[in-house]
């Protein structure tokens, strides 16, 4: 794996971070959801979520899962 992801999708401060992996059986994709926040004046960013967060998760989920789904069509 690369040090960047290859694609992010963010909504607000909801973050999709997408990752490739070459394999013998051709490429594999893994997604990281984060939320962006500041502490300290610096960014930050957790895997931890509240409740209205879940509606902009849910949807960045779902666009990563749609770019996954295209890359795989092409």
């Amino acid at each position: 794996m690369s040090d960047q992801p290859i694609q992010e999708i963010r909504i607000g401060r909801i973050r999709a971070a997408i990752w490739r992996n070459d394999s013998d059986n051709g490429a594999k994709y893994s997604v990281v959801l984060s939320k962006l926040y500041r502490a300290a004046d610096r960014w930050q960013d957790t895997g931890h979520f509240g409740g209205n967060d879940l509606p902009l998760v849910s949807k960045v989920a779902d666009l990563a899962h749609a770019w996954i789904f295209e890359q795989r069509e092409t």
